[in-house]
């Protein structure tokens, strides 16, 4: 039976309230609705949520149970042209809502695609007491009698890693099978099979795993170039040996630099994350809410709550077709050190005698150490120097250097501008490839 006018004015007399605003939230994580017009008295905000509830259904008549079907009717009819209107509401919650649980259907779909890493290696160790190696004890006793007593031990580690293609490519993290004698994969069926590392990459910590097998589930790949901070994020691995561990929260932020997350050594640009990672999610994935991968779970801040760093899937797969081509990548690189210029390092540097320099410029990148016979000396860079532009781009920040050469072919030349001595200098830089021991 359809309530009468009447009823309505009798039964929401709130709706004929006019108000500023009315924020709300729902009970799931990172859903705000934000309602603009006429708005919900507070007797009635807080009575069954009914705004909420009404706004939830508004244009989706098919949605409303039948027993609220009269009062979403209703409510639309109540408040006529000036209707609240529903700013944002993140999809992922209102499937929440709905009861289709996108986090659970993107577990059931991508976690047989999600294995188990157990590697191990073995590791000689001298057990010759610390005496025998002090060069006092030595000029005495010379080294007749020093025992040269070792001992073997195998180092084992638990890591994670996901399914690319059905013939057996598996993709994960470098320091989960580095130095690795054996390496064995287990799926999520039990099944286990005898891993072969066909390349690692330790600049980007990224490796590809073989195995023999076929049909093999596989995962579907997202964009990490499209994330933006507050998208759902779905992680999958083997946290701790507990194996298919599903946990979830949000993008929290992208484009961290290897500097910020304390591993100096990467060149990634990170996507940071609150879905809880543990040690034995390295190499595990990183979803969207859609399920795909948009991340490869890396690495996690001692001592810190709540912080999870994932490698781009885009740069993960760019890394692992070469390595699955040649076994390698080659990085470029210049062999320098370098920092940001600010007023304070340069106030530093002018006043410290053993610099031999002045500096001139007030911003860009400065040079503190080139590495002997490393393509930066070969191309005439020289301490001091303060780097203003690369390619006619404007240089201020020494990530960008540190990108820019990244995004550059080996032996190929890079146009750059310096400030030397308050002098402009014109260098065509040719970076080399970045020395990797075997």
């Amino acid at each position: 039976m359809k309530p009468s006018e009447d009823h309505h004015r009798k039964t929401y007399p709130w709706l004929r309230q006019t108000l500023t605003y009315v924020l709300m939230t729902a009970a799931s994580a990172g859903t705000v609705v934000l309602l603009t017009g006429r708005s919900v008295a507070p007797t009635v905000a807080h009575s069954k949520n009914f705004a909420y509830e009404t706004l939830q259904y508004e244009g989706t008549p098919s949605s409303v149970a039948p027993s609220e079907a009269p009062v979403a009717e209703a409510a639309r009819e109540g408040l006529g042209a000036e209707t609240p209107v529903l700013l944002s509401q993140a999809t992922g919650t209102e499937r929440l809502i709905g009861g289709a649980n996108f986090i659970a259907a993107a577990a059931e779909r991508v976690g047989p695609a999600v294995v188990r890493i157990d590697s191990s290696r073995t590791v000689t160790a001298s057990r010759r007491p610390a005496i025998f190696n002090d060069p006092v004890f030595r000029q005495f006793f010379g080294e007749q009698g020093i025992p040269d007593e070792s001992v073997q031990r195998v180092e084992r580690g638990t890591g994670s890693g996901f399914i690319l293609d059905a013939n057996g490519t598996i993709l994960t993290n470098a320091h989960v099978v580095e130095g690795a004698d054996e390496v064995s994969v287990t799926f999520k069926d039990g099944r286990e099979l005898r891993g072969e590392v066909i390349g690692e990459d330790p600049l980007t910590d990224v490796a590809v795993i073989k195995v023999e097998a076929t049909n093999l589930p596989i995962v579907s790949v997202g964009d990490s170039d499209a994330l933006r901070p507050g998208e759902w994020a779905i992680a999958i691995g083997n946290p701790l040996g507990l194996d298919n561990t599903v946990t979830a929260g949000i993008i929290s932020a992208t484009g961290r630099t290897s500097a910020q997350i304390r591993v100096p050594d990467k060149r990634v640009q990170f996507i940071q994350t609150d879905a809880a990672i543990n040690p034995g999610n390295s190499g595990g994935p990183l979803l969207n809410e859609r399920g795909e991968v948009i991340g490869v779970n890396t690495a996690i801040i001692g001592n810190a709550q709540g912080l999870g760093f994932a490698i781009p899937i885009n740069q993960a797969r760019a890394i692992a077709t070469q390595l699955i081509a040649k076994g390698r990548v080659d990085h470029a690189y210049l062999g320098i050190q370098m920092s940001t210029l600010t007023p304070a390092l340069k106030d530093e540097i002018n006043a410290d005698p053993n610099a031999n320099v002045q500096l001139q410029a007030d911003k860009g990148v400065v040079i503190l150490g080139i590495a002997r016979n490393s393509p930066g000396a070969q191309s005439g860079l020289r301490l001091g120097d303060v780097i203003l532009a690369m390619n006619g781009r404007e240089i201020t920040e020494a990530d960008q250097v540190q990108q820019q050469v990244e995004d550059t072919a080996v032996g190929s030349a890079i146009a750059m501008t310096l400030n030397r001595n308050g002098q402009t200098v014109e260098l065509s830089v040719k970076p080399g490839a970045y020395p990797v021991s075997q």
